[in-house]
């Protein structure tokens, strides 16, 4: 896989879409002037945080199995963190949080034919060194600030490259997730629906108990607060 870097870009997920000769890559940018988040929100990227794309290829990848491509980039974050001793979790579908602080937002956009996912773009952004403004200080918490002190930020992203490269499944997801059992709640724009968490399944649903019934959720149609 061809890895470039970059002082300054837009989007690392627009930049894949702009530059894609068919060739893998991993794109690393040291600044987004126009970071995208999950259902068309900005992602702040400021200096000193980590943002990458990795835009891989395939031939025979059913879209059935959509969700192992979230798998891999939730958790190659989260082992990623463990290797500077930072505890994390994810609250399902992909972001990842220590506490009940995000450190990490993920975007994957993927595009389809006949039933198959023909590209994969994975957009993450990790918080390392970036500064954490007291507007948002209440939800987002940095490496810097969990281990006290500037992390090299060469260092993670070799630890991503290297976490990224490894395959995983549902079980290694699931891992990285404490809440099973507890009430969570659902958010949608008209409403909000407290559950209780039961677990994910393989295609990346989320199952919960609604009163007595049992209820498989899509990522799509809510989010989800603990």
């Amino acid at each position: 896989m061809k890895i470039i870097e970059l002082d300054k870009v837009d989007s690392t997920n627009e930049y894949c879409k702009q530059n894609d000769n068919g060739e893998d890559l991993c794109v690393f940018a040291r600044k987004q002037t126009a970071g995208k988040g999950t259902k068309g929100r900005s992602f702040i990227s400021l200096d000193g945080g980590l943002y990458v794309s990795v835009m891989r290829h395939y031939e025979n990848f059913s879209a059935e199995n959509a969700f192992k491509i979230m798998i891999n980039g939730c958790v190659a974050v989260c082992r990623t963190l463990e290797k500077f001793g930072i505890s994390p979790i994810i609250r399902w579908a992909n972001d990842v949080l220590v506490g009940d602080k995000k450190i990490c937002g993920t975007l994957i956009e993927n595009t389809f034919s006949n039933g198959k996912i023909t590209r994969s773009i994975v957009g993450i952004g990790i918080n390392v060194n970036n500064e954490i403004s007291a507007e948002i200080g209440k939800i987002a918490v940095s490496m810097k600030e969990l281990t006290g002190k500037k992390v090299a930020l060469e260092e993670v992203k070799n630890a991503f490259i290297q976490s990224f490269e490894e395959s995983y499944t549902i079980e290694d997801y699931k891992k990285y997730i404490t809440w099973f059992g507890q009430q969570v709640t659902l958010k949608t724009y008209t409403e909000e629906r407290v559950v209780t968490a039961i677990d994910v399944t393989e295609n990346g649903r989320l199952l919960v108990d609604w009163c007595g019934n049992m209820l498989e959720i899509s990522a799509a149609e809510v989010s989800l607060r603990l």
